[in-house]
């Protein structure tokens, strides 16, 4: 059980270690491409919804026509 608890405890120093090096995006940074993705997101319901609806559409004419 003791290397186990060793085991884990070297994980915690590593884990440790290799946050320290990581750069952390500045709070500008961060409301920049929060911003960027909320956008995106915006853009992309916009566009998916809108060929969800056109395919519906399409569907229901198609549905018309063969007498369904």
């Amino acid at each position: 059980m003791g290397s186990r608890a060793s085991g884990i405890a070297q994980y915690l120093q590593d884990t440790r270690a290799e946050l320290r090096k990581v750069v952390w995006p500045t709070r500008e940074d961060a409301t920049n491409l929060t911003i960027v993705v909320l956008v995106v997101t915006v853009v992309m319901t916009i566009i998916l919804g809108g060929i969800d609806y056109m395919l519906g559409k399409v569907l229901a004419f198609l549905l018309a026509l063969s007498g369904a």
